[in-house]
């Protein structure tokens, strides 16, 4: 059974267009991947098909009857429309060609795809098809009309040859028709590797990209970019989740690193491309990551269709959409403050205050909203466009909110909710390991695995993006910790080539009664000439955060929601638990965050003894006798 995206036909679809669609989904292999409808680079055509062995197909599909067809040629058909007398429209099958030209053109810009020796220099390495589909005539009635003339049988289907219902229909003879509708037919010796299937996804549907540039990339990104190794995109499951949100309230729950901020800033693209007019909010909890989900959305506005083009002119996409944090929302926009919210709340419900109203409202890292937060975004959103998207990880919960949604704000997502599993953005390395300290260290046992709603904390599920172990390294003191973490991302920065502002220091607190961690920090980057900017100093720094700026980053936990760095250096870990922290389910919720922030590279160091840093001996231990045992075993 094919993979079709979306997952169901749309319900006003043509009787002939779900034949064919449960058809294909039916009869191809596990490994096809049948795309309905798809819009490509602005053009729409019927089916798309994309196979292993068989390359990529586009089809048109018509519901013409005899009475319908008027006079043909090869390029031009008139044709008899009930509503609008004799219309003359492209032959379909020089349409289905034309978007196949238009397809191939886009992949052929990515050398990666193509011959690049040979006498098919330059060409795609697969080939490209494309064919029509009849779903109301028969081949008997196209001979008899010589309708044949016109359109070559191998580029036709007709109903018989599509409909298992139909006396005539044979499964095999219709494989093999798909696999010969190419003008330069040439079947592949080898399959299309998974690689490349996602490669050609990656060019045709920009907006199921995982990307976390937001600008032009920079020499080291390009090659994790274009290496077809290293290219994320979405996996099948969340790019129909990226264009099947439906409307109404819907809840996206997510593991660190699923592309939760990713597809709700894909959803906003594709609300203000639907509704130019729509006001739009997006709300979030943390300062930090408004700015970065705005960077994001804004970037999503902008982005090009062809990976390849410069970006086109904003021309005011961005207007009408509003990203802030809770606070500074409630602040500057409602002009309310929060211990007056609950009067509000009730003024709203009896109709006795007006506030400003929304088209549609999203809200990222949604597990740290309050009942009465939730309750007043609700309140706000407007009835007639019903259309908010929230998403969440309650592994990553901070701030005990202690609310159901429906019983404390209205909101209903039941049947309305989806869960990513898969975390993309670490390796499998460090997404294993913070998995593994998470459970170690949570009292939050809860733990779901599956499309169940209701429940808390969703296990990661890893890809097979390999990297480094994390590192744990551990020092007599405090100084001797920061000198060594600064020769550190000075290496890696010279040795791999990682820019300084791909790389983050999460400290839990600014300074102990030992010592001054952020002060001794600061000295080391200066001593080796290292670039930082103290994210977390103060809330100016907060609000005017900007990632790309060529520095090393500097925060707490707290403020690194939402946000990830190729390489990640947790210090001073043995001042977690933090010993005036009641709520330890929250100490390891941002140990685990701060794990999850890595890309590449992760690092954990320590000069004294807590809780944490005996687990993190416990693991040295353990990794120290695998490695006695090899060595006397080699």
């Amino acid at each position: 059974m094919a993979i079709t995206v979306p997952e169901a036909i749309r319900t006003t679809a043509t009787r002939g267009e779900r034949v064919l669609f449960h058809t294909l989904k039916e009869y191809l292999d596990d490994d096809y991947i049948v795309y309905y409808e798809p819009e490509v680079n602005g053009k729409r055509p019927d089916f798309l098909i994309i196979g292993p062995y068989l390359g990529l197909l586009v089809l048109e599909v018509k519901d013409y009857t005899l009475n319908t067809l008027h006079r043909l040629t090869h390029d031009e058909w008139v044709l008899n429309s009930s509503n609008d007398g004799m219309v003359t429209v492209k032959s379909p099958l020089k349409q289905a060609r034309d978007y196949m030209f238009a397809i191939q053109s886009l992949l052929k810009k990515d050398s990666n795809l193509t011959n690049q020796e040979g006498r098919y220099l330059g060409n795609l390495k697969f080939p490209c098809g494309y064919g029509t589909v009849f779903t109301r005539l028969t081949q008997n009635q196209c001979i008899k009309t010589d309708l044949y003339e016109v359109i070559d049988p191998t580029f036709l289907l007709t109903r018989d040859e599509i409909d298992p219902d139909q006396e005539e229909f044979c499964e095999e003879q219709l494989i093999e028709k798909l696999l010969n509708m190419f003008t330069i037919p040439f079947r592949l010796k080898e399959p299309l590797a998974e690689e490349e299937i996602k490669a050609i996804r990656y060019h045709l549907f920009p907006e199921v990209r995982i990307s976390r540039e937001f600008k032009q990339p920079a020499p080291y990104r390009d090659q994790l970019l274009l290496s077809l190794h290293n290219l994320e995109t979405m996996d099948l499951h969340q790019e129909k989740l990226a264009k099947q949100i439906g409307e109404g309230n819907r809840l996206i729950r997510g593991v660190a690193g699923s592309g939760k901020t990713l597809i709700l800033a894909s959803r906003a693209r594709l609300i203000k491309q639907k509704h130019p007019d729509w006001k739009i909010l997006i709300l979030c909890y943390n300062i930090s990551l408004s700015r970065s989900i705005e960077a994001m959305v804004r970037a999503k506005m902008e982005e090009p269709t062809d990976l390849f083009e410069a970006a086109m002119e904003p021309e005011n996409r961005f207007e009408g959409i509003s990203v802030r944090n809770f606070h500074e929302w409630l602040k500057k926009d409602l002009r309310i403050s929060e211990a007056k919210l609950p009067a509000i709340l009730e003024k709203l419900e009896k109709g006795e205050t007006i506030l400003p109203t929304y088209d549609a409202i999203l809200i990222d890292e949604g597990q740290d909203f309050e009942a009465d937060w939730l309750r007043l975004v609700s309140l706000l959103l407007k009835e007639e466009t019903s259309s908010m998207l929230l998403v969440e990880d309650r592994a990553q919960t901070i701030y005990q909110r202690g609310r159901n949604y429906l019983q404390h704000t209205g909101l209903d997502f039941r049947g309305r909710s989806k869960i990513l599993q898969i975390n993309y953005r670490n390796t499998a390395q460090i997404i294993q390991f913070a998995w593994g300290f998470y459970q170690e260290h949570t009292e939050t046992k809860k733990v779901v695995s599956g499309q169940m709603e209701g429940q808390e904390i969703i296990p990661p599920q890893s890809t097979r993006r390999k990297g480094p172990k994390p590192a744990l390294v551990r020092f007599s003191n405090w100084q001797d910790e920061a000198r060594y973490v600064a020769k550190t991302i000075r290496k890696l920065h010279i040795e791999k080539k990682v820019p300084y502002e791909e790389m983050l220091v999460l400290y839990r607190v600014k300074r102990t009664y030992k010592a001054g961690i952020v002060d001794t920090l600061k000295r080391a980057f200066e001593e080796q000439g290292i670039p930082v900017t103290w994210v977390t100093e103060n809330q100016e720094s907060k609000r005017v955060y900007q990632k790309d700026d060529g520095t090393v980053k500097l925060s707490t936990f707290d403020s690194s929601k939402g946000l990830d760095f190729q390489a990640v250096f947790i210090v001073n870990a043995d001042n977690m638990p933090f010993a005036l922290e009641e709520d330890k389910n929250r100490e390891a919720a941002l140990m685990y965050i701060g794990m999850t922030r890595a890309i590449e590279y992760l690092m954990i160091s320590y000069s004294g003894e807590s809780e944490y840093t005996k687990y993190f001996e416990k693991l040295l231990e353990e990794k120290e006798k695998r490695t006695r045992l090899e060595v006397i075993n080699t």
